[in-house]
């Protein structure tokens, strides 16, 4: 297995952004192939100090392996994501692991 976990923050001059990014990864990762677990969501809020709440979207996608993921990178959908959708977020980090 191999997770791919994105984490977005949001322009904040747009207060439809995270919806319109939850809708964005819907439509153009999720029929990607290759994925064993799609996840993509808003942020929850929580009373706990442990828990990360600065960001607005999150993303987790599962894969067999490395190298599924690797296709993933440069599938045609995957970069139409990055071009249609990087207008709406202001940063974004990346955690890999298998």
């Amino acid at each position: 297995m191999f997770s791919h976990v994105v984490i977005f923050w949001t322009d904040p001059a747009n207060p439809t952004a995270a919806d319109a990014l939850v809708a964005g990864a819907q439509k153009y990762l999720e029929p990607i192939p290759g994925t064993v677990k799609f996840h993509v969501g808003k942020m929850v809020g929580s009373p706990r100090p442990v828990v990360e709440q600065t960001y607005q979207v999150a993303l987790n996608i599962v894969f067999t392996d490395k190298a599924a993921q690797d296709t993933y990178q440069g599938h045609p959908l995957h970069l139409e994501f990055i071009a249609q959708c990087s207008k709406l977020w202001k940063k974004v980090t990346v955690y890999d692991f298998a």
